[in-house]
């Protein structure tokens, strides 16, 4: 279940005013995955898993049970995984999970322990995501790591960012 938290305090860290993260923890890539339904939710952690095995890590994903328990009033979550490396969770390579968005989960990427180790596992994974649901599109990283709320955000031909009449508050 400790595994099942991090990505939903993840997402929930544009709502704080966040600290300096750690190198290795700093959000360097945030992705917004459209998944309108179940079946499409299964065959993203169907893909987070298959690449996650490829590089010899694993996919630790919360049942609808579990969701349904962690969810917040009035922002149900459906999708809750983090990739990890190590049989121990020793290192967070992708989390997942769809809420602030109905219909859209947010992949999120850390800088990590090893830089190289992270970009080519990202650039994998994200090659994968981007041919089977062409619709994705990049999500703005702030300077302190968090992404703007969606309300704040807007469609550009090469992803989102955040409006600019929006941007006072995230300053």
């Amino acid at each position: 279940m400790r595994t099942a938290l991090l990505p939903i305090l993840i997402a929930l860290a544009p709502a704080c005013a966040p600290a300096k993260p750690r190198p290795a923890q700093e959000t360097l890539e945030a992705w917004d995955v459209p998944l309108p339904d179940a079946a499409a939710r299964k065959g993203f952690l169907a893909t987070l898993d298959a690449a996650a095995r490829k590089q010899g890590y694993h996919l630790d994903a919360a049942t609808d049970a579990d969701v349904r328990a962690i969810s917040p009033p009035g922002m149900p979550i459906t999708l809750n995984a983090g990739v990890w490396r190590g049989r121990d969770d020793a290192e967070m390579m992708a989390s997942a999970i769809e809420m602030v968005r109905p219909g859209h989960a947010w992949i999120t990427f850390l800088r990590g322990e090893d830089p190289a180790r992270s970009a080519r596992f990202r650039t994998a994974l994200m090659a994968e995501i981007r041919h089977r649901w062409p619709q994705t599109a990049r999500l703005p990283v702030l300077p302190a790591g968090n992404i703007p709320h969606p309300r704040d955000l807007e469609r550009t031909a090469t992803g989102y960012r955040l409006r600019p009449e929006a941007a006072a508050i995230y300053a």
